[in-house]
């Protein structure tokens, strides 16, 4: 069954991005560098709460 999460900005710290992921197979907390509309370019974003 997929989740869904919330991906944030880790300069800013805002909550930018919602998707889902599978649990099973990435237990681990996912990244990606996702373009954050306040800082205004591309930044890694992290998978929060």
């Amino acid at each position: 069954m997929r989740t869904r999460i919330t991906l944030a900005c880790t300069e800013c710290k805002q909550r930018n991005y919602d998707t889902t992921k599978e649990k099973k197979n990435h237990p681990e907390r996912m990244e990606t560098k996702k373009y954050c509309p306040f800082c205004k370019k591309h930044t890694l974003h992290r998978e929060s709460k």
